[in-house]
């Protein structure tokens, strides 16, 4: 009897941590109707807002002028800002307030024995991605203005234990990264929807709620531009909170209407149109 009762609790607990360890590495976003609001502000959205924001599709087609991001800092020289990882070289840069986003992530990682990371690339200015495609070649690189590397948005990581295709922390970005806003930006599956070869290093931040929503329904920047182009308008609740993602395009200034008593953020997809996203 004592034994049957051990074997149950043994299984319970079995079950137990199946259950959490599902629900950690799935999204957790349920998607409903939008709600409609009477009572609205006019908001005006530029063509400038097009290219401006952390949803920029930028690849061989469409380019940038420059950064998405202004708080560009070099992280060698601020070691204030970084993490528990290493610098692979030490003229890496990127935006301060990814670094703290990547910092969150990193953390998380070392919370389930993962903390090999190290940082081999990040923003790149005009000229050094002029020159790395000069000297690499289309193989390697993008020319300069095509690439994501530009917008700060963007970073090559790596391992201290070998390459990401098979360490502990290229699976762990490759499972996990979402949760943090960041997207594994050039999936195997997907080398016929980017263009870009398989890269297990070079993560992007497009910010929550999209990368849960990407992650939920499979999808890589392009596709997810599409569907938001397609649906106009979706809502979803994202770890408790209400989102209600918006697409226009926009060729010329317009006012759009915005319901009260909610906060929004404006991004440019870099095509031809803007992504307001409204919380609350």
């Amino acid at each position: 009897m004592k034994k049957s009762i051990k074997l149950l609790f043994v299984i319970s607990i079995a079950i137990i941590l199946a259950v959490l360890w599902f629900d950690r590495n799935n999204s957790s976003v349920i998607y409903h109707d939008p709600v409609e609001v009477a009572d609205e502000n006019p908001l005006k959205i530029d063509v400038a807002d097009v290219h401006q924001g952390e949803l920029l599709l930028v690849n061989e087609e469409y380019g940038i002028k420059e950064s998405a991001k202004t708080d560009i800092k070099n992280l060698y020289k601020n070691q204030e800002l970084t993490g528990d990882y290493g610098l692979l070289t030490t003229d890496i840069a990127l935006s301060k307030e990814i670094t703290a986003y990547f910092n969150e992530m990193i953390e998380g990682a070392k919370k389930d024995g993962v903390n090999n990371f190290l940082i081999s690339s990040g923003y790149r200015s005009f000229e050094e991605q002029t020159k790395l495609y000069q000297e690499k070649g289309r193989d390697y690189a993008l020319p300069g203005g095509y690439s994501e590397h530009q917008l700060g948005l963007a970073l090559d990581v790596g391992s201290s234990e070998g390459t990401m295709a098979e360490a502990a922390e290229g699976k762990w970005i490759a499972e996990n990264a979402w949760q943090y806003g960041f997207v594994l930006r050039y999936p195997q599956a997907k080398t016929d929807v980017t263009g870009i070869q398989y890269e297990p290093w070079h993560i992007r931040y497009v910010g929550k709620p999209h990368s849960v929503i990407m992650q939920d329904k499979n999808f890589v920047l392009e596709e997810y531009l599409a569907y938001l182009r397609e649906k106009e308008q979706i809502s979803a609740t994202v770890d408790g909170k209400e989102y209600n993602i918006r697409y226009y395009a926009v060729s010329k200034a317009k006012k759009v209407k915005i319901p009260k008593g909610y906060n929004y953020t404006i991004s440019g997809d870099n095509v031809g149109g803007v992504i307001i996203t409204l919380y609350k």
